[in-house]
Protein backbone atom coordinates (compact mmCIF):
# COMPACT_ATOMS: atom_id res chain seq x y z
CA UNK A 1 0.00 0.00 0.00
CA UNK A 2 1.82 3.57 -0.92
CA UNK A 3 2.61 5.54 2.18
CA UNK A 4 0.76 9.03 1.46
CA UNK A 5 3.13 12.34 1.35
CA UNK A 6 2.47 14.31 4.39
CA UNK A 7 0.90 17.52 3.99
CA UNK A 8 4.15 19.18 4.77
CA UNK A 9 6.03 17.80 1.97
CA UNK A 10 3.81 18.88 -0.67
CA UNK A 11 3.93 22.02 0.91
CA UNK A 12 7.60 22.40 1.00
CA UNK A 13 7.68 20.43 -2.77
CA UNK A 14 5.23 23.27 -3.90
CA UNK A 15 7.67 26.22 -2.82
CA UNK A 16 11.03 24.52 -4.34
CA UNK A 17 9.37 23.99 -7.88
CA UNK A 18 8.27 28.21 -7.43
CA UNK A 19 12.11 28.56 -6.27
CA UNK A 20 13.30 26.73 -9.25
CA UNK A 21 11.17 28.66 -11.53
CA UNK A 22 11.69 31.74 -10.30
CA UNK A 23 15.70 31.04 -10.85
CA UNK A 24 15.22 29.63 -14.33
CA UNK A 25 13.46 33.14 -15.38
CA UNK A 26 16.04 35.66 -14.13
CA UNK A 27 19.37 33.93 -14.95
CA UNK A 28 20.48 33.02 -18.27
CA UNK A 29 22.20 29.65 -19.17
CA UNK A 30 25.97 29.61 -18.96
CA UNK A 31 26.79 27.52 -22.44
CA UNK A 32 29.96 26.16 -23.08
CA UNK A 33 30.71 27.34 -26.99
CA UNK A 34 31.74 24.62 -29.48
CA UNK A 35 35.42 24.23 -30.10
CA UNK A 36 34.48 26.96 -33.07
CA UNK A 37 35.38 30.85 -32.99
CA UNK A 38 31.81 31.22 -34.68
CA UNK A 39 28.49 31.68 -32.60
CA UNK A 40 25.67 28.85 -33.61
CA UNK A 41 22.97 30.54 -35.76
CA UNK A 42 19.95 31.02 -34.08
CA UNK A 43 16.64 32.93 -34.71
CA UNK A 44 14.36 34.45 -32.83
CA UNK A 45 10.42 34.45 -33.54
CA UNK A 46 8.33 36.37 -31.03
CA UNK A 47 4.81 37.13 -32.15
CA UNK A 48 3.39 38.09 -29.04
CA UNK A 49 6.11 40.56 -27.79
CA UNK A 50 3.77 42.85 -25.92
CA UNK A 51 1.71 39.94 -24.01
CA UNK A 52 5.35 38.47 -23.44
CA UNK A 53 6.80 42.12 -22.33
CA UNK A 54 3.80 42.36 -19.78
CA UNK A 55 4.85 39.22 -18.29
CA UNK A 56 8.69 40.17 -17.96
CA UNK A 57 8.00 43.76 -16.01
CA UNK A 58 6.19 41.43 -13.59
CA UNK A 59 8.86 39.02 -13.40
CA UNK A 60 11.64 41.82 -13.30
CA UNK A 61 9.84 43.18 -10.25
CA UNK A 62 10.34 40.09 -8.38
CA UNK A 63 13.46 40.19 -9.56
CA UNK A 64 15.04 43.47 -8.64
CA UNK A 65 13.46 43.93 -4.68
CA UNK A 66 13.56 39.88 -3.99
CA UNK A 67 16.15 37.45 -5.34
CA UNK A 68 18.54 40.02 -6.84
CA UNK A 69 19.01 41.92 -3.57
CA UNK A 70 19.88 37.79 -2.41
CA UNK A 71 22.11 36.97 -4.47
CA UNK A 72 24.36 40.51 -4.47
CA UNK A 73 24.38 39.51 -0.59
CA UNK A 74 25.48 36.27 -0.88
CA UNK A 75 28.65 37.82 -3.22
CA UNK A 76 29.64 38.87 -0.43
CA UNK A 77 29.81 35.96 1.61
CA UNK A 78 33.93 34.25 1.76
CA UNK A 79 34.67 32.48 -1.67
CA UNK A 80 34.93 29.23 0.19
CA UNK A 81 31.22 29.51 1.45
CA UNK A 82 30.48 30.27 -2.63
CA UNK A 83 32.66 27.37 -3.51
CA UNK A 84 31.35 24.78 -1.45
CA UNK A 85 27.32 26.38 -2.05
CA UNK A 86 28.59 26.13 -5.89
CA UNK A 87 29.91 22.63 -5.68
CA UNK A 88 27.57 20.70 -3.90
CA UNK A 89 24.52 22.02 -6.44
CA UNK A 90 26.46 21.01 -9.55
CA UNK A 91 27.42 17.71 -8.02
CA UNK A 92 23.57 17.19 -7.35
CA UNK A 93 22.34 17.92 -10.65
CA UNK A 94 24.84 15.52 -12.33
CA UNK A 95 21.92 12.68 -12.10
CA UNK A 96 19.87 14.99 -14.57
CA UNK A 97 22.71 15.38 -16.28
CA UNK A 98 23.88 11.78 -16.80
CA UNK A 99 19.59 11.41 -17.90
CA UNK A 100 20.03 13.65 -20.79
CA UNK A 101 23.55 12.80 -22.00
CA UNK A 102 22.18 8.88 -22.39
CA UNK A 103 18.93 10.60 -24.18
CA UNK A 104 21.31 12.46 -26.19
CA UNK A 105 23.41 9.28 -27.34
CA UNK A 106 26.63 10.32 -25.70
CA UNK A 107 27.76 7.32 -23.85
CA UNK A 108 31.22 8.62 -22.78
CA UNK A 109 29.70 12.11 -21.45
CA UNK A 110 27.24 9.75 -19.64
CA UNK A 111 30.62 7.95 -18.15
CA UNK A 112 31.79 11.10 -17.30
CA UNK A 113 29.28 12.28 -15.49
CA UNK A 114 28.69 8.93 -13.08
CA UNK A 115 32.19 9.17 -12.37
CA UNK A 116 32.29 12.72 -11.35
CA UNK A 117 29.14 11.90 -9.36
CA UNK A 118 30.35 9.11 -7.55
CA UNK A 119 33.74 10.49 -6.55
CA UNK A 120 32.10 13.73 -5.82
CA UNK A 121 29.58 12.57 -3.66
CA UNK A 122 32.01 9.87 -1.62
CA UNK A 123 35.33 11.43 -1.68
CA UNK A 124 34.09 14.70 -2.15
CA UNK A 125 31.53 14.97 0.93
CA UNK A 126 28.27 15.02 -0.76
CA UNK A 127 29.67 17.46 -3.19
CA UNK A 128 30.78 19.95 -1.64
CA UNK A 129 34.08 19.27 -2.91
CA UNK A 130 35.19 19.52 -6.85
CA UNK A 131 37.74 16.37 -6.39
CA UNK A 132 37.01 15.13 -10.07
CA UNK A 133 37.96 18.54 -11.28
CA UNK A 134 40.90 18.75 -9.38
CA UNK A 135 41.61 14.94 -11.06
CA UNK A 136 41.13 16.77 -14.25
CA UNK A 137 37.67 15.17 -14.74
CA UNK A 138 35.69 18.58 -16.04
CA UNK A 139 31.75 18.77 -15.71
CA UNK A 140 29.85 19.98 -18.31
CA UNK A 141 25.89 20.72 -18.32
CA UNK A 142 23.02 19.16 -20.15
CA UNK A 143 19.25 19.72 -19.87
CA UNK A 144 15.94 18.45 -21.54
CA UNK A 145 15.94 21.56 -23.55
CA UNK A 146 19.06 20.72 -25.01
CA UNK A 147 18.17 16.88 -25.94
CA UNK A 148 15.26 18.32 -27.85
CA UNK A 149 17.32 20.39 -29.45
CA UNK A 150 19.93 17.71 -29.81
CA UNK A 151 16.80 15.74 -31.37
CA UNK A 152 16.60 18.60 -33.99
CA UNK A 153 13.13 19.50 -32.31
CA UNK A 154 12.23 23.13 -33.43
CA UNK A 155 12.86 26.30 -30.89
CA UNK A 156 9.11 27.26 -31.19
CA UNK A 157 8.23 31.11 -30.32
CA UNK A 158 9.73 33.11 -27.64
CA UNK A 159 7.51 32.79 -24.49
CA UNK A 160 7.78 34.38 -21.54
CA UNK A 161 5.85 32.74 -18.29
CA UNK A 162 5.36 33.83 -14.63
CA UNK A 163 8.52 33.29 -12.71
CA UNK A 164 10.28 30.84 -15.49
CA UNK A 165 11.06 33.76 -17.46
CA UNK A 166 12.59 34.15 -21.19
CA UNK A 167 12.96 31.39 -23.34
CA UNK A 168 11.95 29.77 -26.22
CA UNK A 169 9.31 26.87 -26.23
CA UNK A 170 11.29 24.09 -26.29
CA UNK A 171 13.39 25.28 -23.71
CA UNK A 172 9.90 25.92 -21.26
CA UNK A 173 8.62 22.31 -21.96
CA UNK A 174 12.43 20.68 -21.02
CA UNK A 175 12.16 22.91 -17.66
CA UNK A 176 8.61 21.50 -17.07
CA UNK A 177 10.21 18.08 -17.54
CA UNK A 178 12.89 18.42 -15.64
CA UNK A 179 10.91 19.33 -12.45
CA UNK A 180 8.20 16.02 -13.07
CA UNK A 181 12.00 13.78 -13.53
CA UNK A 182 13.25 12.87 -10.10
CA UNK A 183 15.85 10.41 -10.31
CA UNK A 184 16.37 9.84 -6.74
CA UNK A 185 13.27 8.05 -7.11
CA UNK A 186 12.72 8.33 -2.90
CA UNK A 187 10.44 9.41 -0.17
CA UNK A 188 13.66 9.56 2.23
CA UNK A 189 13.10 12.74 4.44
CA UNK A 190 16.89 13.24 3.61
CA UNK A 191 16.89 13.01 0.41
CA UNK A 192 14.26 15.36 0.31
CA UNK A 193 16.29 17.83 2.93
CA UNK A 194 19.22 18.27 0.40
CA UNK A 195 17.26 18.32 -2.61
CA UNK A 196 15.59 21.49 -0.57
CA UNK A 197 18.89 23.30 -0.08
CA UNK A 198 20.01 22.14 -3.37
CA UNK A 199 17.34 23.76 -5.11
CA UNK A 200 17.28 26.99 -2.70
CA UNK A 201 20.97 27.34 -2.89
CA UNK A 202 21.07 26.61 -6.58
CA UNK A 203 18.20 29.82 -6.99
CA UNK A 204 20.47 32.09 -5.70
CA UNK A 205 23.95 30.81 -6.48
CA UNK A 206 22.74 30.55 -9.77
CA UNK A 207 21.72 34.40 -9.47
CA UNK A 208 24.25 35.46 -8.40
CA UNK A 209 26.31 34.10 -10.80
CA UNK A 210 24.12 36.08 -13.88
CA UNK A 211 24.66 39.02 -11.82
CA UNK A 212 27.57 40.38 -14.04
CA UNK A 213 25.61 39.77 -17.41
CA UNK A 214 22.31 41.41 -16.51
CA UNK A 215 23.56 44.24 -14.68
CA UNK A 216 25.20 44.61 -18.14
CA UNK A 217 22.21 44.30 -19.94
CA UNK A 218 19.69 46.30 -17.73
CA UNK A 219 22.26 49.28 -19.11
CA UNK A 220 21.07 48.67 -22.60
CA UNK A 221 18.28 50.33 -24.23
CA UNK A 222 15.73 47.41 -24.03
CA UNK A 223 16.63 44.99 -21.38
CA UNK A 224 13.72 43.12 -23.02
CA UNK A 225 15.05 42.29 -26.03
CA UNK A 226 18.80 42.28 -24.85
CA UNK A 227 18.14 39.10 -22.35
CA UNK A 228 16.22 37.49 -24.70
CA UNK A 229 18.23 37.97 -27.59
CA UNK A 230 21.86 36.58 -25.84
CA UNK A 231 19.21 33.99 -23.95
CA UNK A 232 18.45 32.73 -27.34
CA UNK A 233 22.67 32.94 -28.70
CA UNK A 234 23.26 31.08 -25.53
CA UNK A 235 21.08 28.37 -25.72
CA UNK A 236 22.03 28.16 -29.58
CA UNK A 237 25.33 27.89 -28.27
CA UNK A 238 24.41 25.09 -25.86
CA UNK A 239 22.59 22.79 -28.25
CA UNK A 240 25.22 22.80 -30.66
CA UNK A 241 27.82 22.17 -28.01
CA UNK A 242 25.16 19.59 -27.40
CA UNK A 243 25.38 17.68 -30.48
CA UNK A 244 29.32 18.39 -30.68
CA UNK A 245 29.03 15.97 -27.74
CA UNK A 246 32.69 16.85 -26.19
CA UNK A 247 33.57 15.77 -23.19
CA UNK A 248 35.57 18.97 -21.96
CA UNK A 249 35.59 22.29 -23.75
CA UNK A 250 38.68 23.26 -25.48
CA UNK A 251 38.44 26.29 -26.94
CA UNK A 252 40.85 27.69 -29.58
CA UNK A 253 40.36 31.12 -29.85
CA UNK A 254 39.57 33.72 -27.24
CA UNK A 255 36.01 34.96 -27.30
CA UNK A 256 35.65 38.92 -28.59
CA UNK A 257 33.35 40.02 -26.05
CA UNK A 258 30.07 38.13 -27.17
CA UNK A 259 29.31 37.71 -23.67
CA UNK A 260 29.70 41.41 -22.72
CA UNK A 261 26.98 42.91 -25.53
Amino acid sequence: MPIARPAPLLARSTVVVALAAFASGCTSTPAATPGSCQPAPYAVHDPVEPVNRGIFAFNRTLDDYALAPVARGYRKLPDMFQTGVHNFVANFGEPKVFINDLLQGNGQRSVTTLGRFVINTTVGIVGLIDVSGKMGIERHEADFGQTFGVWNIAPGPIVELPLFGTGNLRDATGKVVSFAVDPFGSNSDTVETLGTIKTVGGVVDGRAEALPLTDKLQAKPDYYVALRDVTAQRRADFVAEGKLGSVQDEPQCQEEGAADE
